[in-house]
């Protein structure tokens, strides 16, 4: 047997913890004695200790997992209950690591108010190109919706183009549109310039039409950062007479493998205000 300072050490719990779990009979000790009241544990219980903690981390109260180990829960329910609670808190963590980078980007931009310069903004006309692309929703138009669904629609892209044998395709071309669902979800087309004759199973092979006038700017970095220099370009459409005639398109001229290396210029069709 163990002493509750021992037992307490192995099950990586406190003895405060362990003393208020007996006083509401949640575990027992094995043995108190009756002259010193010293509680003392088998190894044995361990394994309702373990239950505990992983049933308390599942999120349910105290009294809620005593009734369940009195249902003498198997293992493999267990388990699969612990799976379970270890994929929502994986999606938790996702969502709280995208919502962070919302914030980053915002913050960003709130401190280059005023200091990024609009002097590298051109106008120009851009012409149709031929694009084999794929395309899926997104749930709005910031760069944390954006993210996770072009990037692998890219890498489905290119697979599927490598697979029909087609060489010599890019730059990549992403360009955005209303979902017109009402709710602010765009569709999100993932392009690539390809050779005249591309075939490929599942790609939509087509010629994007051009823009007759657009403001363009080069963003050199992630795109998860490329708020404030859209903003900057909205900045610099406003001041010179222009409105902007829709999305933004995106050129990727450079793309190596770390993201802060890209870049990629800012294609947004413009006509006079």
């Amino acid at each position: 047997m163990f002493a509750i300072g021992d037992f307490a050490r192995h099950g990586r719990v406190s003895v405060r913890m362990l003393r208020h779990y007996d006083s509401i009979g949640l575990l027992r000790p094995a043995h108190v004695d009756p002259h010193s009241g010293y509680r003392f544990y088998t190894a044995g219980q361990l394994a309702r200790l373990n239950r505990v903690i992983a049933l308390k981390e599942l999120g349910f109260t105290l009294e809620q997992v005593g009734a369940i180990l009195d249902d003498e829960i198997g293992a493999d329910e267990l388990r699969g209950m612990l799976r379970l609670r270890r994929t929502e808190l994986e999606a938790a963590l996702e969502a709280a690591r995208a919502r962070l980078a919302q914030v980053g980007a915002r913050l960003r931009a709130i401190e280059s108010e005023g200091r990024m310069s609009t002097q590298d903004v051109v106008v120009k006309k851009i012409p149709a190109v031929r694009i084999a692309e794929l395309s899926a929703s997104a749930a709005g138009f910031e760069p944390g919706a954006i993210g996770p669904v072009i990037g692998p629609l890219y890498e489905e892209l290119c697979g599927r183009l490598e697979a029909a044998g087609v060489t010599g395709f890019g730059p990549g071309i992403a360009y955005y549109e209303d979902a017109g669902k009402g709710d602010g979800s765009v569709v999100v087309h993932a392009g690539t310039t390809v050779p005249e004759g591309t075939e490929a199973e599942g790609v939509l092979v087509h010629v994007l039409e051009g823009f007759e006038e657009a403001a363009t700017v080069v963003h050199r970095g992630s795109m998860d950062d490329v708020l404030p220099t859209a903003q900057a370009l909205a900045a610099w459409i406003d001041t010179h007479g222009y409105a902007s005639a829709g999305y933004a398109r995106e050129l990727y001229l450079e793309c190596p493998e770390d993201p802060a290396g890209w870049v990629t210029e800012i294609q947004e069709p413009i006509h006079r205000s």
